[in-house]
């Protein structure tokens, strides 16, 4: 049976919002988009993307800005006598002239093993929250889960000075708990794209939510290196109080232009919702799916994706913690060139992911490749040409122009996991997305805790290239393992249980339907 043109659709089974059809070229039509000016021309899906893609680059210039800070919070001369012997391998320019060796010291005694400990415990709390957060996305809705975890983060991040100088207990206690409110972040963000991307734009809309990540330690990087080199706020402090605020206005943007799902979004164009509905097809996925943890736990392309994530947190967070580090203790380069070259891999990391997502789509679009094939292309050159970047800053020594080319072009090519691995939790079950990120997610940040404290046994009264030279070949050999595990056996098809099954959500089809069968009627008339 047809339905009538006049007959308001319902676009939640859950509310009684309905959105009405109108006549083309009606009057009231066109008066109400005149009045509602060019932003309402913009697809819904896009406003969505681009306030997430501001919310990664807010969560991680809240994560990132310590390991700027700890450079200039730690009392270098102090920790040098006491704990560690300074490497002499590389000549430190700044030494031939007094003028250029100003920077300051910081009130912090914390040697090698302490600092990794700091930045290594954020990742305590950061992996407990995954899972929880995932199946919490995908029962409730990601928009608040994802927004409060931000906001959490960010007065958190205010109390930071307080923190540190109250004891290092506190210090440590308040890194847990940004942990706890970061750890929702991806896995709702997962959960969300499943439901606004159409598959048709799924790796370039996953690749430019996420290259957020990469612009937010690009900016702030070099500015966190600005503050703690300046009197603002009293140096260091400011790094945590400027971003901190972001974060807090930044959910404001969120809380009032963000949905849930297409069919919440009360300004959404019908031909927009029938296009991301149609183009989901079979993989449109549902509120509160239930989920079959049997078969997903023995499933061998979930455990593959797993310790796929786990090898790239390893090498990622080896050189996003630690990196600062290595330029400052063996490269003698100062706090403040430091923070714009600490940034520099990861705005070449932001810019090749999303050329690597564009071209993803274009291909699938065309059917010059299948899925899977393209996840496996783009994931083998992002995981192998970072391994060889790695092992050649081995072979750069004191070269400083060398060291950082092979640091920013392994950061380029390691941008090409948006259309790789990192998009498959969606393509192989998209209905589970929050789920899978979640459980993949949490295990490999466990690499966020035990890289830095790795890298702080191997280079704990040893700051030579020697020791550092052994952290970079463990990392390519991380990269090179687990890159060829997933080419091997990992798949970027759609699960048997990927999408849920039950009664409970025909209203999703019936909805659908509906649209197509007025949009039918009134092509007819």
């Amino acid at each position: 049976m047809r339905v009538a043109k006049e007959k308001a659709i319902p676009t939640n089974a859950a509310e009684n919002t309905t959105i009405t059809p109108e006549k083309e070229g009606s009057s009231t039509t066109s008066g109400q988009k005149n009045k509602q000016g060019w932003i309402q021309n913009i697809p819904a899906r896009y406003v969505v993307a681009f306030i997430g893609f501001l919310g990664f680059v807010n969560i991680y210039a809240l994560r990132v800005n310590l390991n700027i800070a700890i450079v200039a919070m730690v009392n270098k001369s102090a920790v040098t006598i006491t704990n560690k012997s300074m490497s002499h391998d590389c000549p430190d320019e700044r030494m031939k002239n007094s003028t250029q060796n100003n920077e300051k010291d910081g009130e912090f005694v914390w040697d090698e093993t302490q600092q990794g400990l700091i930045l290594g415990f954020f990742f305590f709390g950061y992996v407990i929250t995954q899972l929880p957060g995932g199946r919490i996305a995908e029962k409730v809705g990601g928009k608040w889960l994802f927004g409060l975890g931000v906001l959490c983060t960010a007065i958190l991040t205010l109390l930071t000075p307080l923190a540190a100088r109250l004891s290092m207990i506190s210090f440590i206690a308040v890194r847990v708990l940004e942990g706890l409110g970061e750890g929702v972040t991806f896995p709702a963000m997962h959960a969300m794209i499943a439901r606004w991307s159409p598959k048709s734009e799924r790796g370039m809309l996953t690749a430019f939510i996420y290259s957020g990540s990469q612009l937010g330690t690009v900016i702030s990087m070099p500015i966190s290196a600005f503050l703690c080199d300046s009197e603002f706020l009293g140096g260091w402090p400011s790094v945590f109080y400027v971003f901190g605020t972001i974060g807090c206005l930044w959910f404001v943007l969120w809380a009032v232009f963000v949905y849930d799902t297409p069919r919440d979004h009360p300004r959404i164009s019908k031909d927009e919702l029938i296009y991301i509905l149609e183009d989901q097809g079979e993989e449109k996925t549902h509120k509160r799916p239930p989920i079959q943890w049997k078969v997903v736990l023995t499933s061998v392309p979930v455990w593959i994706l797993v310790i796929t994530h786990l090898g790239q947190n390893w090498g990622f967070y080896t050189l996003l913690i630690e990196l600062p580090s290595y330029l400052n203790n063996i490269l003698h380069i100062d706090i403040k060139d430091n923070g714009v070259l600490s940034a520099l891999p990861y705005l070449l990391q932001c810019i090749f992911g999303l050329v690597g997502g564009f071209t993803a789509d274009i291909l699938r679009k065309k059917k010059l490749l299948n899925n899977t094939i393209i996840r496996k292309t783009s994931n083998s050159i992002a995981f192998a040409g970072t391994g060889i970047c790695l092992l050649s800053v081995t072979w750069a020594g004191c070269n400083h122009v060398q060291s950082i080319l092979s640091f920013s072009l392994g950061m380029a090519f390691n941008g090409l996991i948006a259309s790789g691995f990192m998009v498959t939790h969606m393509d192989m079950a998209p209905d589970f997305a929050g789920t899978l990120m979640g459980m993949t997610n949490g295990v490999a940040n466990l690499a966020g805790i035990l890289a830095p404290y790795a890298v702080g046994i191997i280079t704990e009264h040893k700051q030579t290239l020697h020791q550092w030279n052994i952290v970079f070949y463990i990392s390519a050999c991380v990269y090179f393992f687990t890159g060829a595990l997933f080419m091997l056996f990992g798949t970027a098809e759609l699960q048997p249980w990927g999408v849920a099954k039950v009664h409970d959500y025909c209203f999703v089809e019936s909805q659908y339907k509906n649209i197509q069968e007025v949009d039918d009627d009134k092509t007819g008339s």
